[in-house]
């Protein structure tokens, strides 16, 4: 039986490569909306972070979510993904 290829994403704020459903990924879609995208499978430009608290804190300091979206990111929407990141569980790495 043939072994499934990991799709491996890279973290924004850790710059490690990690398998995609380990991963949250922060999506904008053709409007320029920001969203929070948990299943991985919403249309548009898509960033991932880790379950980690610290690799969230990193991003938002050097604005690197923004970067990779290429668009300005509100406040509201990084208290969204702090607040998923603790109900999953954050700091695990």
């Amino acid at each position: 039986m043939k072994k499934r290829k990991v799709p491996l994403r890279m973290c924004v704020g850790c710059r490690e490569m990690k398998p995609k459903m380990d991963l949250i990924r922060i999506v904008k879609n053709r409007e320029g909306d920001i969203d929070i995208d948990l299943k991985g499978k919403a249309p548009g430009r898509g960033a991932y972070i880790c379950n980690d608290i610290e690799c969230l804190h990193k991003a938002i300091k050097n604005k690197l979510l923004d970067k990779a979206l290429d668009h300005k990111i509100d406040n509201d929407v990084y208290k969204r993904l702090e607040e998923v990141l603790i109900a999953n569980g954050e700091g695990k790495k």
